[in-house]
C-alpha cells in the first residue's frame, strides 16, 4: 500500500523539473502567440487603440499578390535549404564516413565534417556581409573571377538583377545550411550495424548499392528530423533576406516572414502583419504534423 504513493511522489518530483520550461514556453511562445492572433483580428498602426475588423486581414490576404509571390519564392528556399542540403549531405557524410574515414582515419573525417560545418556557426550578418563582398556587381570576387577566366559575359549583378537574386539567396542559403544534415547523417551512420554492410558486399554489393539498400533506409529517422526542421527553417528564414537582399529587388526575393517584417515595421500595418506571421504559423504547424505522421507510418 505505501509504494502507489511513493510512486505516485516520484512522477511529482519529476513533474517539478518541468516548470520552468513550461513556463519559459508560456511566456516566450504560447502567450505572444495569442496576442499575434488576437492583433491580426485588428486594424493597428502600433500607437493608440487597436480597431476590431474580423476576419478582413485574412480576407485581404487571399487577394494579396505580393503574400502568394512570397509564397513561391519560399518554396525556392525550401528546396536550397532542406531538399538539396539533404540530399547532399547524404553524399557527404557517407564519403566522410565511409571512405575518408576508413582510409585516413576518423580525425581527419572529424576536421572536415567541422569545416562543412562551420557556416552554420558563423553569425549570419558576418556570412551575409562577406557574401554581398563576394556578389558584388563591380568588384566582387565572383565577378572578378570570371573575368580573369575569360568569362566576362557571365559577370552578373548577382542580388541586384530580379532574375538572378533568388537564385543567388539560394545559392547561399545552401551553402550555410549543408553542414548541418551532415553532422546528423554522420552520427546516424556510426549505430548502422557494420554486419549489414559486410553481408552485402559479400553479395556483391556496390558502395552506391549498399548506400542505396543499407545506410539510407538505417538512418530514415534522421532524414525525416533534418527534411524537418530545415523545411521549418525555411518557410521562418528572415535574416539572411534582410541581410543580403532586403527582399529586392523589386520584390524578387521576398518571403511570408520577412513580408510580415515590412507591414508590422515599416508600413506600420501592424493587424496585417499579425496575420501574415499567424498564417505562417499555422502553415509550420500542419507541415510538421504531416512529416510525424508520415514518419510515424514509415516506423511501423
Amino acid at each position: 500500500m505505501s509504494s502507489a504513493p511513493a510512486s505516485i511522489r516520484d512522477r511529482g518530483s519529476y513533474l517539478l523539473y518541468l516548470i520552468p520550461g513550461g513556463l519559459l514556453l508560456l511566456a516566450v511562445i504560447l502567450v505572444p502567440f495569442g496576442m499575434n492572433i488576437g492583433i491580426s483580428f485588428t486594424e493597428w498602426s502600433g500607437a493608440g487603440t487597436p480597431e476590431w475588423v474580423g476576419l478582413d486581414n485574412y480576407t485581404r490576404l487571399m487577394g494579396d499578390g505580393t503574400f502568394w509571390a512570397s509564397f513561391r519564392h519560399n518554396v525556392g528556399l525550401v528546396v536550397a535549404m532542406a531538399i538539396l542540403p539533404t540530399l547532399a549531405g547524404l553524399v557527404i557524410a557517407a564519403a566522410l564516413f565511409d571512405f575518408i574515414g576508413e582510409h585516413f582515419g576518423a580525425r581527419h573525417a572529424a576536421v572536415l565534417r567541422a569545416c562543412v560545418y562551420l557556416p552554420q556557426v558563423l553569425p549570419i550578418a558576418v556570412a551575409g556581409i562577406v557574401w554581398s563582398w563576394i556578389l558584388a556587381p563591380r568588384d566582387g570576387a565572383l565577378n572578378e573571377v570570371l573575368r580573369a577566366v575569360g568569362l566576362d559575359s557571365l559577370a552578373q549583378n548577382w542580388l541586384g538583377d530580379p532574375d538572378f537574386a533568388l537564385w543567388s539567396v539560394m545559392a547561399v542559403m545552401l551553402w550555410i545550411q549543408v553542414g548541418y544534415p551532415v553532422v546528423i547523417f554522420m552520427a546516424g551512420m556510426q549505430r548502422v550495424d557494420p554486419s549489414l554492410h559486410e553481408a552485402a558486399e559479400l553479395d556483391g554489393a556496390s558502395w552506391w548499392g549498399r548506400f542505396f539498400h543499407v545506410t539510407v533506409p538505417q538512418i530514415r529517422p534522421e532524414i525525416f528530423v533534418v527534411l524537418l526542421t530545415c523545411t521549418i527553417a525555411a518557410l521562418k528564414v528572415f535574416a539572411p533576406i534582410y541581410v543580403l537582399t532586403r527582399g529586392g529587388p523589386g520584390g524578387s526575393t521576398n518571403v511570408p516572414s520577412y513580408y510580415s517584417f515590412q507591414n508590422f515595421f515599416e508600413k506600420t500595418q501592424v493587424g496585417y502583419g499579425a496575420a501574415i506571421a499567424t498564417v505562417l504559423t499555422a502553415l509550420v504547424l500542419v507541415l510538421t504534423a504531416v512529416f510525424l505522421r508520415v514518419q510515424n507510418r514509415g516506423e511501423r
